[in-house]
């Protein structure tokens, strides 16, 4: 019988979707599900994109131009250049979604067994894209002692050997939704710079930063246009996860170049979705501003919640909507399965993201959860009873 390769084996499965078949089959069973596993928001698209959609008249749905179109890219540029990023149309390539994107910009700039440094817990689908283009994950270990702030020097200096090409960071974080300071992005700058690296920096979740913190694009990093290379989408800014829209953004040439054989190989970005995505990009400031301010209300809400139950303890999250729950239990992943093939309280149940998949380093985070703040606040309400109720109720069987 005929095999399959050696990268598909290697290949993870998501900790995100891995526990489906068991949400599948409780729900089933009639019980409701509170997903609290997946950044699938619930806040309404812009009107201006659906419209878009609805208003389209077209003969024949063409490809667009592999980069994406002119309208959709400059649209986007002048986004970038609202907070005062120079870029520029030619500076970026539309992909289909961010996961495309930072696939593209691996294969790009990594060779097979070349080694990318990747601070974590780290958003799970990064061991994915890895895997698939035969890299080397070097994990930089944050922790929720100091609520997962980058690791010092020397931790990065010892991971760094003569095949580490570059440094790879989410912010605002996911899955622990902290937001890298400009001294932080200053010193990876540093690094990068004294060790000829690329500093690619996923910053899908930019307009979600909380309270006193501050975003700082690594757009603005001085003397690192030919380091940096942003990955960007409109699924979580605009709760358009459907459309499959992302972006490259790099000043480096070669870079920009490398990446378009990748994309002249899938032929173009759907176009469909560009043109709800640049309608959307006309969306008026207040719609982030509101979406921006709901989500905050739920990170307070969930925060207090959980770290009010007896032997939880929580990051605090400053950006993104996630953040990491450690949990009264030996193995969070069992306690997860068990959640959903086990317990129920008044037909309701918690799906949770184990998030020992969201580290490269085996042994850590089997304790800990990732929780999406994606539900509308009574229903965070009674997830977290759940969760009180069910790990009371979990520690009888499993102590």
């Amino acid at each position: 019988m005929p095999k399959i390769s050696a990268k598909g084996s290697a290949m993870p499965q998501s900790p995100i979707r891995k526990l489906v078949p068991f949400a599948q089959s409780a729900k089933s069973r009639g019980i409701h599900v509170l997903h609290l596993n997946i950044g699938q928001p619930d806040i309404k698209t812009p009107d201006s994109a659906i419209q878009a959609i609805k208003n389209l008249s077209l003969d024949t749905l063409a490809y667009s131009r592999t980069e994406g179109t002119d309208e959709h890219r400059s649209k986007v540029a002048a986004y970038y250049s609202s907070f005062g990023a120079s870029v520029t149309a030619d500076d970026l390539i539309i992909t289909t979604g961010g996961s495309e994107a930072l696939s593209f910009v691996m294969a790009s700039l990594l060779d097979a067994e070349d080694e990318i440094i990747i601070p974590e817990p780290f958003y799970a689908n990064y061991n994915g894209f890895a895997a698939a283009n035969s890299l080397v994950v070097k994990s930089v270990t944050a922790s929720i002692d100091n609520n997962f702030a980058l690791p010092n020097r020397e931790t990065f200096e010892s991971q760094i050997s003569a095949r580490t090409k570059a440094i790879l960071i989410c912010n605002p974080s996911n899955p622990t939704g902290y937001v890298y300071t400009l001294e932080e992005l200053e010193f990876l700058a540093d690094l990068c710079k004294r060790h000829d690296l690329f500093l690619i920096v996923d910053e899908v979740y930019r307009e979600f930063v909380y309270g006193e913190n501050q975003f700082h694009s690594a757009l603005l990093l001085e003397g690192m246009q030919e380091h940096v290379v942003v990955v960007d989408s409109v699924s979580k800014r605009y709760s358009m996860c459907g459309a499959r829209i992302g972006y490259v953004v790099t000043k480096n040439k070669e870079v920009r170049s490398c990446i378009m054989k990748f994309a002249q190989a899938r032929l173009s970005p759907p176009t469909l979705a560009q043109i709800a995505s640049e309608a959307a990009l006309e969306t008026p400031p207040s719609y982030l501003k509101e979406v921006n301010t709901e989500y905050n209300k739920r990170r307070l809400v969930l925060k207090e919640g959980l770290s009010a139950i007896d032997g939880v303890r929580v990051s605090d999250p400053q950006g993104a909507f996630y953040l990491i729950a450690e949990l009264p239990v030996l193995d969070a992943e069992h306690f997860s399965q068990w959640l959903l093939e086990h317990f129920e309280f008044e037909g309701e149940t918690v799906m949770l993201a184990p998030a020992a998949g969201f580290y490269a380093t085996k042994g850590q985070g089997v304790n800990q959860v990732r929780i999406a703040y994606v539900l509308k606040i009574e229903a965070l309400k009674r997830a977290i009873r759940l969760l009180e109720i069910a790990l009371n109720t979990y520690k009888k069987s499993y102590p």
